[in-house]
């Protein structure tokens, strides 16, 4: 009878061990359905201008499908949608319409600090260093000193564009008061504003402008330049970044690292075929511009220069913060990116 019981207790023991083998079994399956699960395509938010090239790279030269197929995700698609400025982009960002939005600093800024403990938008990398170029057809305009009621400049978007912050910078180094001019601006994309500067039909005489349109404008005799970004900065710094939300990050990280990879890719290819990458930008572009003018532009690494190290983004910050456009400051620049974009040395 002992040694029955014995042989009971042994087979007890041997169904229990399997019947947790096949739980462990469905579990590790479960789990290796859920990392395979991850996105079938990554939506990527861009504006106007030269300083969105990187985009037309990766879509261009299928750098997501590359890097994606590489860390073992099959098919993923990336796909390419146009917005008019930093505040619809981050509309359609918050909507998930699209996964990552391209947008000024001040674009990042912003909805970093509104979704803090939220939906913790920051950004996977840096795109470009580039200089916003204050352009004026009106000939009373020689400074920031000039304008009065009733002059309009136009900004992508007022208030939150990376426009708006340095005109705000160069208000305060001039008048003390950062909002002195904000009452001037207007939006408009910048396609609307070179036709507008460039017509002198039009109440908007100033353009905040970034290239090509802002050397597209000052090849005008009627035109000149107001200042530029760097002027206000003190130097230079980044003009945007991509950026999105935790939770795709978390819920996809293979594809959000096939991302990030993409566009390492896209910067060193542009920065090595200037002139291929020229002829990226003008299939993808609604310009009159040559290949030879945006190749020359490209070449000069004043004018733009691809990169994901991210510069002064802590200038804008402590500036947002000090006149509240933002509630909460960062504590250095890595508040503001994900991890995987964080192995670079930024400010």
């Amino acid at each position: 009878m002992a040694s029955f019981q014995r042989v009971l207790r042994l087979c007890k023991a041997l169904a229990f061990a399997a019947v947790a083998l096949l739980a462990w079994q469905g579990v590790a399956g479960m789990a290796g359905t859920a990392a395979a699960a991850e996105v079938k395509e990554v939506k990527l938010a861009d504006q106007f201008g030269l300083i969105y090239l990187p985009l037309y790279v990766v879509i261009e030269r299928k750098l997501i499908e590359k890097h994606a197929d590489r860390l073992g995700l099959g098919k993923v698609e990336g796909k390419l949608f146009r917005f008019s400025g930093g505040a619809a982009a981050n509309d359609a960002l918050l909507s998930k319409n699209v996964d990552f939005v391209a947008a000024g600093v001040g674009p990042l800024l912003t909805i970093w600090d509104k979704t803090i403990g939220r939906l913790n938008v920051r950004a996977l990398t840096a795109l470009a260093d580039s200089p916003m170029t204050l352009v004026t057809s009106d000939p009373r305009i020689n400074s920031i000193r000039d304008y009065k009621d009733g002059d309009r400049i136009a900004l992508p978007a007022v208030k939150v564009s990376i426009q708006a912050t340095v005109l705000q910078m160069a208000a305060e180094k001039a008048f003390g008061d950062p909002f002195a001019i904000d009452k001037l601006t207007v939006t408009m994309r910048h396609p609307d504003a070179l036709a507008a500067i460039l017509s002198g039909r039009s109440e908007v005489k100033t353009h905040f402008a970034t290239i090509p349109f802002s050397s597209q404008e000052l090849e005008h005799p009627s035109t000149r330049t107001v200042l530029t970004s760097y002027d206000v900065v003190g130097g230079r710094h980044t003009m945007i970044t991509l950026y999105g939300m935790e939770e795709f990050i978390k819920k996809n990280p293979k594809t959000a690292a096939a991302t990030y990879n993409a566009f390492r890719e896209a910067f060193d290819w542009i920065n090595a075929n200037k002139r291929a990458a020229s002829e990226i930008y003008i299939k993808y572009s609604d310009t009159k511009v040559t290949v030879d003018e945006i190749q020359k532009l490209v070449s000069d690494e004043n004018t733009i220069f691809y990169t994901p190290t991210p510069t002064k983004t802590m200038d804008f910050a402590r500036f947002m913060k000090k006149i509240d456009s933002i509630k909460n400051e960062p504590k250095s620049w890595k508040d503001l990116f994900f991890e995987v974009g964080q192995n670079v040395a930024g400010s």
